[in-house]
């Protein structure tokens, strides 16, 4: 009699054509395939199959179609969600890296949006009526703004350090401050980057401490450049010392070698009235007299990822010559967002249109009456035991860019009797769209910074469904 137990058990589970006749199964069909559906249950029949030789109890499966149909559906929509998704940032840290860094402005989406829809003239000169070349689409746009004689664009600001060393210095000498041997995100070391250029490292001073003269002394026969890192994200207190861009602009100028700096976060606005204080301004770098400066479309500029490199074009050209060029290139959609995004500076329009300068821009008193008005809107939807209340705390900009940097602000806190902060937090990222926030003294913080006024009522639906 147990013996035949399995079988009567594997009896009880519905066909795969019987689930196929059910309605919300078959509308699925429609909406992708029937291999696809059918695929679908067999491996969720399978898994009940599996469990009962398992051995497990046969009370504890539920062989039900209605109940197995809700599966499949739930199965389905799983596989079918996009990998890349949406995400409402409410952690108050606005280049989250993780998160995707900058948000682009309005019109870089509107660009997207146009430019991946319909041809473009991406190597094609319009007036000429002939090819033409990519790499040089925004050169004027970029020579205008920064008043340069020569721009070129790359995929990233690691891929713009490496063109530069690879075109400029294989097989010479780059002196570098051993204080600036930074290592940026992914693991990506300055000096792995140096070496598989083929450029040779010549470190000079200590950790703490570089002098001017430091290079100076470095300089030989085999010197290519002098290269000077920004660190975007560290900073060094106490014992140091550092020269200033102009002084090694004075020793490059003075022995004939090109003085590169690598600005890293790619601040076209200055951030000093906002309370972020020491992060240079391509601008100045180039103002300065250095001879090639290069940095990030996607982090304190505010655009999509890309690496730009800006400066004189004796250097630039070479570059642009590079056989590794094409490996680095970047396609209609970068540029046509990156085109958007320099526009908002050319026209003074920085703060109000691109997002990443805004959240920036925002002060805390800004964002105090904000999140008042959001509490007005949040509380009555509570359920009891739920306390939100106003705090005063900090935002940081992040993305490994101005790591000292505390942006006061203004922080909803919740606290709860029955369910913990780190259960809310967990149905908040569960949500769809997923909602991220910060979790910090036993309390969920929600920083309206990094939120979107239209993103707010959903953020409200969020917040009531994970408490309640």
């Amino acid at each position: 009699m147990n013996a035949s137990k399995p079988n009567n058990t594997y009896r009880q589970i519905p066909a795969v054509d019987q689930l196929l006749q059910r309605t919300a199964i078959a509308s699925w069909i429609h909406d992708t395939s029937r291999e696809f559906v059918v695929s679908e249950i067999q491996v969720l029949l399978d898994q009940v199959r599996n469990r009962i030789r398992s051995g497990e109890p046969e009370g504890t499966i539920d062989f039900r179609p209605e109940h197995l149909e809700s599966v499949i559906i739930e199965n389905i929509k799983k596989r079918l969600r996009p990998r890349l998704r949406t995400v409402v940032n409410a952690t108050g840290v606005i280049l989250h890296t993780n998160l995707g860094r900058a948000p682009l402005s309005k019109r870089a989406q509107n660009s997207l949006s146009t430019h991946s829809a319909h041809y473009t003239n991406l190597e094609y000169d319009i007036e000429a009526g002939k090819r033409s070349h990519r790499d040089k689409l925004l050169e004027s746009l970029l020579r205008e703004i920064l008043n340069c004689e020569s721009a070129t664009v790359v995929n990233n600001n690691a891929a713009a350090v490496f063109m530069i060393l690879n075109s400029l210095a294989a097989g010479k000498e780059v002196i570098v401050s051993r204080g600036e041997l930074v290592e940026i995100g992914g693991s990506f070391r300055i000096p792995d980057i140096l070496s598989r250029s083929g450029a040779i490292l010549r470190e000079v001073g200590t950790t703490n401490k570089t002098r001017v003269q430091d290079y100076q002394d470095a300089i030989g026969p085999e010197t290519a450049m002098l290269l000077r890192v920004h660190p975007s994200n560290f900073r060094m207190r106490g014992f140091t010392e550092r020269p200033e861009l102009e002084e090694i602009v004075a020793l490059a100028h003075s022995t004939g070698l090109p003085m590169v700096e690598d600005i890293g976060s790619g601040c076209l606005h200055d951030l000093r009235p906002y309370g972020i204080p020491d992060e240079p301004v391509v601008y100045d770098s180039l103002s300065a007299g250095a001879n090639l400066v290069c940095f990030s479309g996607d982090k304190l500029l505010g655009g999509p990822q890309a690496g730009i490199i800006a400066g004189a074009r004796k250097l630039i050209d070479p570059i642009r010559r590079n056989p590794l060029m094409r490996t680095y290139r970047v396609d209609k959609l970068t540029y046509g967002a990156l085109e958007a995004t320099l526009e908002s500076y050319r026209r003074g329009k920085a703060v109000s249109e691109i997002p990443v300068v805004r959240m920036m821009a925002a002060t805390s008193a800004e964002i105090k009456e904000r999140s008042r008005r959001f509490l007005r809107r949040l509380r009555p939807k509570l359920p009891g035991g739920i306390r939100a209340e106003l705090s005063e705390g900090y935002s940081v900009v992040g993305g490994g860019s101005c790591p000292d940097c505390h942006l006061p602000t203004a922080l909803i806190t919740f606290t709860s009797e029955a369910v913990s902060p780190n259960t809310i937090e967990s149905r908040l990222r569960m949500q769809d769209p997923t909602i991220i926030v910060r979790l910090e003294e036993d309390k969920v913080l929600i920083d309206l910074r990094t939120i979107f006024p239209d993103q707010e009522t959903l953020l409200i639906e969020g917040i009531v469904k994970a408490v309640g």
